[in-house]
């Protein structure tokens, strides 16, 4: 079903697309659609509670010393990984999602679970607040940032590595403003 919905998105526009013709696509009635969908939206945020609980897991799963950066990084890295695996359907979904404001905004929603997830995460591993949610937060950011910049240049390289180097970006940033500021 989501691969024929990203399909008949693509050729034909979100608007367009009914749920029936995803389902007929996909050789389904669409009455089995919708037992597996609210709507034709969600067709395109399957996958986010496995999503949460795989970048739950990475950081937990954190070397044991791994400071809370680190640890987000580890997490945005495996979920980085993932998305290689496919990437042209991943291009797809975010060109529907980015060609339609309630799309966008249902984006960030997800996006903010994610950092509350890995907030919770890290302070499961015992990082206190302000710190937890400050690096949750600042993972999605690199992430949305990052993502963009792999999405738009197919020439990037591999996702979890420009993940890796946006981070050791960040820092870059960070620590020149810490000199500037000394």
């Amino acid at each position: 079903l989501a691969k024929a919905a990203l399909t008949l998105y693509a050729e034909q526009g979100f608007e367009q697309t009914t749920a029936a013709e995803i389902a007929r696509s996909a050789g389904l009635t669409e009455r089995t659609f919708f037992r597996h969908f609210a709507d034709k939206r969600e067709v395109l945020f399957y996958g986010t509670d496995e999503l949460r609980e795989l970048l739950v897991r990475a950081v937990a799963d954190a070397a044991p010393g791994a400071g809370p950066m680190d640890a987000v990084s580890a997490a945005l890295q495996v979920v980085g990984a993932i998305i290689q695996e496919t990437p042209e359907p991943a291009r797809l979904r975010h060109a529907v999602v980015s060609a339609h404001p309630e799309l966008r905004e249902r984006e960030l929603i997800k996006h903010a679970e994610f950092a509350a997830a890995m907030a919770g995460a890290l302070r499961d591993r015992g990082i206190p607040e302000p710190a937890a949610s400050l690096a949750a937060e600042t993972g999605i950011v690199v992430y949305r940032v990052t993502f963009a910049r792999w999405i738009g240049d197919p020439a990037q390289p591999d996702l979890p590595d420009l993940l890796r180097e946006s981070v050791a970006e960040l820092r870059d940033v960070l620590a020149d403003r810490l000199l500037r500021a000394g």
